[in-house]
């Protein structure tokens, strides 16, 4: 599914003042538009932090939200994470769902900053469960760095090059 992003949508308008960190950024419409669609809500009611890092919990969150927060019970394992955070239904649907596996068996590392390909691997086990097809035909030549991508992301990083996501 692809959408285009309008650029001169009153909207957006709401946000660009709402946050005072994003005037003149490269990303400002793409953040309104998230922003208007529910996925983002920024750090603070005035800032975006537009150039700051995403953690593991805020990614969670956003799949969350983008899967409609759907009704969630149980228990999670993760023993570093609290009952009453902000992300922990989003946590415990994602874990439930496989999109999320925790640094060990029982820590998610829910304040560390998410990488590059534990994000792309999130989005590839979204788009799975979603029912989108992921399968993978190409491998990763002329990338030089691909020694230094863990095993678990090579078909998730492979996906998302193949699909024009990175």
């Amino acid at each position: 599914e692809s959408f285009e992003i309008q650029v001169t949508d009153p909207a957006f308008a709401e946000f660009e003042d709402k946050f005072v960190d994003i005037s003149g950024h490269w990303a400002k419409d793409f953040i309104c538009f998230a922003t208007e669609q529910g996925l983002f809500q920024g750090v603070t009611d005035t800032t975006f932090v537009p150039d700051g890092a995403m953690s593991r919990a805020m990614a969670v969150t956003v799949l969350y939200r983008l899967a409609g927060e759907p009704e969630v019970t149980g228990e999670t394992a993760f023993t570093d994470v609290n009952e009453e955070a902000y992300y922990y239904r989003a946590l415990l649907w994602a874990s439930q769902n496989k999109i999320v596996k925790g640094m060990t068996g029982t820590a998610f590392a829910p304040n560390a900053s998410v990488t590059r390909e534990q994000l792309v691997t999130f989005l590839y086990r979204y788009a799975k469960l979603q029912g989108e097809d992921v399968t993978v035909t190409g491998e990763l030549k002329g990338y030089t760095d691909t020694d230094k991508l863990g095993d678990f992301a090579m078909e998730a990083m492979t996906w998302a090059v193949e699909n024009e996501i990175i």
